[in-house]
């Protein structure tokens, strides 16, 4: 594995100057690139597709983690990265080093031509390149954004697909309702392939149940044919072939249980000898997923906070992650809790924080560095305001945790964005 950052930075702006990242929903590109490159797509193993709102990176995580426990090789494509490029392309459970991937690029440029083609198309039709060149026992294929028009749709045929809950997120591009966000989502449906499926309102479930009779597409629904129960040291999960007693996960929150069950009830219902409960457990407990409940314990960041402070990150942005987020901050009650927040002027910055307000004592904002789509600080600090939560705009991240440097011990929870996110690890 590269560990340098370097190159894959130059990487990353070389996609990004040479092909627009803008999302434009279509399948056309995609498939005309694949077409030229001998549809690489048609000759990878076993493809676990996943699509959903909230969730879908934790789940891979899991039965990334898992199937690695028992010894397999797994290929993984997620997105966004956090702070290297290569973290998208996992091959044979390594990430892309540099050479290959930038291989990879110059090929599939040079097959493209001057035909338009987006950031994420690229990087897609260099993944499956990648995985198709390199033998592996399953891969864990998660969608960018929706579903039914999104680059990763192309497998005619995957051994299983998933949905993780959907909400509203996107509407811009994905529909302005849930029932026509969960038909964008429910796009990845194939005939007679069946689906995991995570608790849906039943605005979502409609939709997902009628396109799933149209295909025939049998749905393992949670609740029924898959189920779990947290609590104490650990965690049960029973899917249609057994129930296993495993520890808790190793993501922190209370929404993980349902991710690590769904990743179980995915490992479970594919053709494959059943991973003994030993692996399962080894890897609930390895599991590795950075901002997402990530406690920072080291580093430039947390090491500058004195005695009894505690610094947190998570990249949730959307309602739902608001949500899950204040149950967390609700079971923190020893301490004050300060947020530090960077939105994306794309989300629903309301639809986060209002669940969050009531259980932070001030909000310090920030512009997200780098990204032009970014609220400013001044936007998302009267927001917070008008929520009842004192809200500060700042110039940084590290200018909120010196200003909170003299104050008694606290949390810092740092969110809003996968892109803040990143920053931060990568100050960190």
């Amino acid at each position: 594995m590269s560990q340098g950052g370097a190159g894959s930075l130059d990487l990353a702006a070389r996609l990004n100057r040479l092909h627009p990242k803008i999302i434009d929903l279509s399948l056309g590109r995609i498939e005309r690139l694949l077409d030229r490159l001998g549809n690489p797509e048609a000759s990878l193993p076993p493809v676990v597709h996943v699509a959903g709102t909230n969730g879908k990176g934790s789940v891979i995580a899991f039965a990334r983690a898992i199937a690695e426990a028992a010894g397999q090789k797994v290929h993984a494509y997620t997105s966004p990265h956090l702070v290297r490029f290569n973290e998208r392309i996992c091959v044979a459970s390594r990430q892309i080093e540099d050479a290959a991937l930038l291989a990879l690029i110059e090929e599939c440029e040079a097959v493209n031509g001057e035909e338009p083609i987006t950031f994420f198309e690229m990087t897609t039709a260099v993944a499956y390149l990648a995985f198709a060149r390199t033998p592996a026992d399953l891969l864990l294929l998660e969608t960018g954004l929706g579903g039914r028009l999104d680059a990763t749709n192309v497998i005619a045929r995957p051994s299983l697909t998933a949905l993780t809950p959907i909400s509203i997120d996107h509407v811009g591009f994905l529909g302005e309702t849930l029932p026509e966000i969960a038909a964008e989502k429910a796009g990845i449906l194939k005939a007679d392939v069946a689906c995991v499926l995570a608790r849906q309102s039943p605005a979502a479930a409609e939709v997902i149940l009628a396109r799933a009779g149209e295909l025939d597409a049998q749905l393992i629904v949670e609740g029924d044919g898959w189920t779990f129960e947290a609590g104490g040291e650990g965690l049960t999960v029973t899917t249609g072939q057994r129930t296993l007693q495993l520890p808790s996960p190793g993501l922190l929150g209370a929404h993980q249980a349902a991710n690590a069950a769904q990743a179980v009830a995915i490992l479970d219902q594919l053709d494959a000898p059943l991973i003994d409960e030993a692996a399962v457990a080894e890897g609930m407990k390895l599991v590795h997923w950075p901002a997402r409940l990530q406690r920072l314990d080291g580093g430039k960041l947390a090491s500058g906070l004195p005695g009894g402070w505690e610094l947190w990150l998570d990249g949730g942005h959307n309602g739902a992650a608001g949500q899950v987020l204040a149950a967390q901050a609700a079971a923190w009650n020893d301490k004050p809790l300060y947020l530090i927040a960077g939105i994306l002027n794309s989300k629903d910055p309301s639809g986060f924080l209002s669940p969050l307000a009531a259980h932070a004592t001030k909000l310090f904002a920030v512009a997200i560095p780098g990204e032009e789509a970014s609220l400013g600080a001044d936007d998302v600090a009267g927001l917070a305001s008008e929520l009842g939560l004192e809200g500060e705009p700042v110039a940084s991240v590290e200018v909120a945790i010196a200003a909170l440097s003299d104050a008694a011990p606290g949390r810092i929870l740092i969110c809003g964005s996968l892109y803040l996110a990143g920053y931060v690890l990568g100050q960190n």
